[in-house]
Formats: structure tokens, C-alpha cells, sequence
């Protein structure tokens, strides 16, 4: 099985192209990560061609799903994208999401796995892992998260690990916080254990992951 995975950013790429090849066999599967330049939102006009040149993920997610339906025609290959939920409403934005995947035709393979409410809660459902590479993380901060809550996620991270927390960090820049983040993908993944992660969202992309690619070796 080959494995297109879509991510929102940067830092999304660095962790997944860690944590992947923990997830399945990289000898027998293979698997390629693009990210974005951000997340955007799905046009109303899903036969809209969008503008490439910006790199905005669901704002090219249309015209993406429709040429992989037509490159991976008797091709064992499933698309996966990933990105934060935000504060969006996970139900509408899943229908918005399969709305748009039922009008290709041909229908790629396709999973949409939703950071709840960001990449940081598959972090967060990690502790230990934090705590290897960032052994000064304040436990306190760590532990009063509650898993895949809509609380500020990447700003509790923060909180944890950086000089002065998130309050200091966004007054740099979102330049400076996508830096950070990538750091922490960086850091924080060659860690973690993915068999015993408390994140619901990690471990639903794992599964549909080990899903696809044991489905993949019974055909």
C-alpha cells in the first residue's frame, strides 16, 4: 500500500515522517508526506479549481481528491489527510469532508484523521515522551490536560516547554509559534510510544492506518 498523507503544515510533516514508520512497515509499504502552507476551508464550489500557487490544504482539497481518484485507479494507494479540528464542530465538518469526497468520480481511497483540537494532542497524549525530551516540562501543566479537549492545545504545550509560555511565544509571531512547533515535532516524536498514546484522534489515525495496510496484504 502506498500512503499520500496531506498535513496543514511543516511541523504536521516532521512529526508524521517520524511516527509513520513506527505505525507500519516501511519495507512493504511506502508513503510520501506534503504539507501546506495552512488549513483554509473547503470552497462552496467543489469544482473549483483553486489557486496551487498558495498551498492552502482544504482549499485545494477538491481538485487533490479528484486527481488521485483518477492516478490511483487499480493502484494500491489511500489518501490520508490530516489537520486540526480548530473550533470547528467535528460532525459537520466529517459530513462537509465526505460531501466533498462523494462528488469524485472516481472516488480515491481516502481517510480524514482530525487533530483534536490540534497535532499538539497527539503530543499531549504522550507525557513520557514529552518528558524525555523536554525533561524540564512542567509536569502541572501536562497533567491537567484533559485528552483531546478544546482548551488551547498548542498554548498548553507552550505553556509547558517554552520560556514564559504561550503568552511570550505568540507575542513573537506566528512565525516564531510555527518555529516552535516544528521543534517540537522534532523533539518530541522519535519518543513516542505509539502502541499506548492517550490521544483519541492519534489513535484513530494509527488504526485506520494498521487498517488499510493489513487489508492491503490479505488481497
Amino acid at each position: 500500500m502506498h500512503f499520500e498523507i496531506l498535513v496543514e503544515d511543516q511541523s504536521g510533516k516532521k512529526m508524521l515522517d517520524i511516527l509513520i514508520p513506527k505505525i507500519v512497515d516501511k519495507t512493504v509499504h511506502t508513503f510520501i508526506v506534503r504539507p501546506y502552507k495552512g488549513v483554509g476551508r473547503i470552497p462552496k464550489n467543489l469544482m473549483a479549481t483553486g489557486d496551487a500557487s498558495k498551498r492552502i490544504l482544504l482549499n485545494e482539497l477538491p481538485r487533490l481528491l479528484r486527481g488521485y481518484g483518477k492516478s490511483f485507479i487499480n493502484y494500491p494507494a489511500a489518501v490520508i489527510v490530516v489537520c486540526d479540528l480548530d473550533d470547528k464542530c467535528l460532525k459537520a465538518f466529517h459530513e462537509e469532508l465526505y460531501r466533498l469526497l462523494d462528488a469524485c468520480n472516481p472516488r480515491p481511497e481516502t481517510r480524514f484523521c482530525i487533530a483534536i483540537e490540534e497535532g499538539e494532542a497527539w503530543f499531549l497524549g504522550d507525557i513520557s515522551a514529552i518528558k524525555a525530551a523536554y525533561p524540564k516540562a512542567k509536569d502541572a501543566v501536562l497533567r491537567a490536560y484533559v485528552h483531546d479537549s478544546i482548551s488551547g492545545t498548542w498554548e498548553r504545550l507552550a505553556d509547558a516547554l517554552y520560556h514564559g509560555g504561550a503568552t511570550t511565544l505568540s507575542a513573537k509571531g506566528w512565525q516564531a509559534v510555527g518555529t516552535e512547533k516544528s521543534l517540537w515535532a522534532e523533539r518530541i516524536s522519535p519518543h513516542m510510544d505509539i502502541t499506548n498514546n492517550l490521544s483519541p484522534s492519534f489513535v484513530y489515525f494509527r488504526d485506520k492506518l494498521r487498517e488499510l495496510a493489513r487489508n492491503d496484504l490479505q488481497v
